[in-house]
């Protein structure tokens, strides 16, 4: 019987994924385009770790060719605090939008920062992508698919 390798992708965003699976960076990118405020929850300390969608799919791709079995964590292990994550969005966007805070769910946890070591340690693999650099192809696709200031709905 073969060995199944079960991946767990963690915090991943790029073309395409912004739209329908990370509703933060959606919103981000959708509020800071539309001129419309950044909406944080609780204090914004809250830590996520994104990791751009061609490293995730590096990661999916290794953990398949592998002969190890899982789960092994796909993400990035640099957090970043939601807040700093709003105002990296709204600068790179060049909005003027503020950013206000809303009331923290109660089930949102404080801290997203995947163990990546054995996927380092089995795969050979971590991300090459550097946050920034992410988040300005996220942009350019946001601007190049659905459209500049005005157009975009969080």
């Amino acid at each position: 019987m073969a060995e199944l390798g079960v991946g767990q992708q963690v915090g991943q965003h790029g073309a395409q994924l912004a739209v329908s699976i990370d509703r933060n960076m959606r919103a981000f990118f959708g509020q800071a385009l539309a001129g419309e405020p950044l909406t944080v929850a609780g204090d914004g300390s809250q830590t996520r770790s994104i990791c751009f969608v061609t490293d995730t799919v590096a990661g999916i791709l290794a953990l398949a060719a592998a002969e190890e079995a899982g789960p092994v964590n796909i993400g990035s292990p640099h957090e970043l605090s939601m807040l700093h994550l709003a105002e990296l969005v709204r600068d790179l966007v060049g909005s003027a939008s503020p950013i206000t805070f809303v009331p923290l769910p109660q089930d949102d946890p404080r801290m997203r920062r995947p163990d990546t070591s054995r996927a380092e340690r089995l795969l050979g693999w971590r991300p090459v992508v550097a946050p920034d650099e992410g988040l300005k192809r996220t942009l350019e696709w946001f601007q190049r698919e659905i459209g500049g200031p005005g157009q975009v709905t969080a």
